[in-house]
């Protein structure tokens, strides 16, 4: 559709039933890699109605009302309620005016670099830069608000001019010539957000386990430390390397492996020996290359050089170095060179880029990255994974991670944490992490190691780090923070399946594994600028301790029923609540189940696949209203699942009256995994009968002979949450349980 607008013409299409693009008339798009180029749209159904002067179209999401004497275009939800309205008459010439209800909250834009003061702040307010930044920033062009709006502008960098009513989008650099309205909940925004900017490839299974990185190694030393950790049993699936791995400053130095401290790195005898013992590595990269080397003197003759970038000493090698310019594609296809598939094929199968924020550029960072994906995925099927210092939108359709910068140690730099993860989730960076402990000197103490890890545990990508000599494995900390790391670590493994559904929802529905409150909640005032908890998955709270010595916990929790996980004390939720803490071990992390949470686990394994996982325990805690769980598995290596390869079984309950009925529905996929049964625990009172598809099933001793019994059946139990009632049912194929109980559950 054509609006005419003071100054020239829009662009008006209907791309989805919650997505309308406006553009300016003779647009090319996309103008940034904030759009995905390769995104494409299923015609909408819309209906065209004229109403007096005004032209009104609707989709079963959102209705459009054009005045065209105004030159003003009203948004409504899909009850009939204003969610937007758009002033035009300014915006062929790049100037978006845009108003909404007096106080609707903001959020998006921009987080938090590694060195600004905490605000405390997840909304957004007054003039915001959409920018990449540096230093663990996150950003992108997209404001939205939990009253069920988005604004995507297709523009790098872009400002946001945010009023208690009002949105005002413009650049300076260039005119913003596109912008999208985006209409529905938080996950729908999201959805949406993913549909015209990229999903996020999945990570390799193994990362959702375990990182140690570390500055200063060497060979002998990184494996001495593997087999400390395979001899304590603390699970582990990822050793990073800085820039000891690499022959840093010679010929070929930034791409190959550096032979003095990683003898057996070239030939692959390294890659075997951590083969066997499931251990995977990855490196660190830089944007630069040393200027009087054979590729330095390549990039100088073919003009490859940044142009904001120049000549000057490397602070490691002290020799010239310079930046390339990733946004050339040459450069891009360039870099992932022969020495570096040779790097790839010896055992590094993972990019930690460091220092492409330093440039200024925001799609520095973005390409560097682009090169090492496109280049990784030319050569062979392996999935591709990385860490990048700074975030913008579009990034993530490179298997693009981000972490928070060289963060110092200590309490309040780990409290500080908590608001840039959840900044960085509101622009779509979903997978964020840290290097736990912190970078900068000092050393944390025994007790904010043990918590870091901890808050580690429920993110993303989780991972520890440091500066130049330090160490950041549990046993450095001595006896107690090694038990309390060693125990969140393998609450993470035993996890692995409830995680690996978010990932794999992360890539088709925009939303990861972590999901700031008012994303769960978004008519909750109360929620709207929580930093002290968030959901990890759809069905676990988590509130980390981030306060050194802290004996007593003060925790808001939002609406629901809540059970607390260490201990099974169940809580009402509008209200706070107080808990005691750990301040002498550090053993408890403030864990809570919601009501109605369907959670798979599975036996902890010193890494991902050490062994075949044959059965899943199914935490089911059934509420009034239906649950459910998505269990996604795929072979964790490859891109098969792009083309089907992968399994999804949907689980369901739900609690009516003194009956419960729990479905696994059909599986979809190709992919057949190990898996043979769950042992699904029911938090429910005794049962007097128990069905699967409608035939009652033969009850055993115990939950131990439940495991070992062949073929289905129900055992009763008692647990930290009270009765519970196991059912071992077989796993791929549709089935019906029905649990008939004594008395309602209160």
């Amino acid at each position: 559709m054509s609006l005419a607008v003071p100054h020239g013409t829009l662009e008006l299409r209907v791309l989805a039933p919650g997505i309308v693009q406006l553009r300016v008339a003779g647009t090319s798009e996309p103008a940034t890699p904030v759009i995905d180029p390769e995104a494409s749209f299923t015609p909408v159904a819309t209906r065209l109605e004229q109403q007096g002067d005004q032209q009104v179209w609707r989709s079963e999401q959102l209705t459009l009302r054009w005045d065209p004497r105004n030159a003003v275009l009203r948004m409504e939800d899909r009850s009939g309620q204003l969610l937007l309205s758009a002033d035009l008459t300014r915006a062929a010439e790049g100037r978006w005016s845009l108003q909404h209800a007096k106080g609707d909250p903001q959020y998006g834009i921009g987080g938090l670099n590694a060195f600004d003061a905490a605000s405390g702040h997840l909304q957004r307010e007054g003039r915001q830069l959409a920018t990449a930044g540096r230093q663990g920033h996150a950003g992108a062009p997209f404001v939205w608000s939990t009253a069920g709006y988005g604004v995507l502008a297709d523009a790098e960098p872009a400002r946001f001019d945010l009023s208690g009513s009002g949105i005002a989008i413009r650049a300076e650099q260039q005119r913003v010539r596109t912008i999208y309205l985006l209409a529905g909940s938080p996950a729908e925004l999201f959805a949406e957000l993913r549909q015209l900017s990229g999903a996020a490839p999945l990570f390799p299974k193994w990362a959702m386990g375990f990182t140690n990185s570390q500055w200063g190694i060497d060979q002998q030393e990184v494996q001495t430390l593997v087999e400390t950790y395979r001899a304590r049993h603390i699970p582990i699936d990822n050793f990073t390397f800085d820039f000891d791995w690499k022959a840093w400053g010679e010929d070929m130095g930034e791409f190959r492996w550096n032979t003095d401290k990683f003898p057996d790195g070239p030939d692959g005898r390294l890659k075997q020996w951590m083969d066997a013992r499931g251990m995977h590595m990855s490196g660190i990269m830089k944007p630069r290359l040393h200027v009087d080397t054979v590729e330095g003197r390549e990039a100088t003759a073919r003009g490859y050089w940044l142009a904001q970038s120049k000549e000057a000493p490397d602070y490691f090698s002290h020799k010239p170095v310079r930046d390339v310019d990733f946004d050339q594609a040459a450069v891009r296809e360039w870099f992932f060179n022969d020495a570096l598939k040779h790097a790839f094929d010896t055992g590094i199968v993972g990019w930690w880029n460091d220092e492409a924020d330093d440039s200024g550029v925001d799609t520095q960072f973005l390409n560097m990255q682009r090169a090492l994906y496109d280049g990784q995925r030319a050569h062979g099927k392996q999935r591709v994974w990385s860490v990048n210092r700074n975030f913008y939108l579009g990034a993530q359709r490179y298997a693009y991670g981000v972490w928070s910068g060289d963060i110092q140690s200590g309490f309040a730099s780990m409290a500080a944490q908590r608001q840039r993860m959840l900044a960085a989730f509101n622009v779509g960076a979903m997978h964020w992490g840290m290097d736990g402990g912190g970078f900068k000197a000092p050393r944390p103490t025994d007790e904010n190691y043990a918590r870091w890890i901890q808050f580690g545990a429920f993110t993303p990508v989780f991972r520890v780090h440091a500066d130049f000599g330090q160490k950041r494995q549990p046993w450095v900390y001595g006896p107690i923070a090694e038990e309390a790391a060693t125990e969140a670590i393998r609450l993470r493994y035993s996890l692995l399946p409830y995680i690996y559904s978010y990932e794999y929802h992360a890539h088709a529905d925009g939303v990861g594994l972590v999901r700031p409150l008012q994303f769960v909640y978004p008519q909750d005032a109360a929620q709207r600028d929580r930093i002290d908890a968030w959901m990890f998955g759809d069905y676990l709270l988590v509130a980390p301790v981030v306060e050194q010595g802290q004996a007593v916990k003060r925790l808001q929790l939002p609406h629901g029923r809540w059970i607390n996980w260490f201990d099974g004390k169940a809580y009402e939720g509008d209200r706070e609540i107080t808990l005691d803490v750990d301040a002498t071990n550090w053993s408890d992390i403030p864990l809570f189940v919601r009501e109605g949470a369907i959670i798979p686990q599975q036996p902890v394994m010193d890494y991902v696949g050490q062994r075949p996982v044959t059965s899943l325990d199914v935490q089911v805690f059934p509420s009034d209203a239906e649950t459910r769980f998505d269990v996604y598995d795929d072979d964790g290596e490859t891109y098969g699942y792009e083309q089907g390869a992968y399994f999804m079984q949907t689980l369901s309950v739900r609690r009516e009256g003194k009956v419960v009925n729990f479905r696994a529905a059909a599986p979809t996929g190709t992919f057949h995994p190990a898996l043979k049964d769950y042992v699904v625990a029911v938090h429910v009172p005794s049962p007097k009968a128990v069905a699967v598809d409608g035939k009652p099933l033969a009850r055993v001793a115990d939950i131990e002979a439940l495991r070992a019994a062949q073929g289905e059946g129900w055992a009763q139990g008692h647990d930290r949450f009270g009765e519970v009632t196991y059912v071992k049912i077989e796993a791929g194929t549709a089935k019906h349980l029905q649990l008939t109980t004594q008395a309602v559950q209160p």
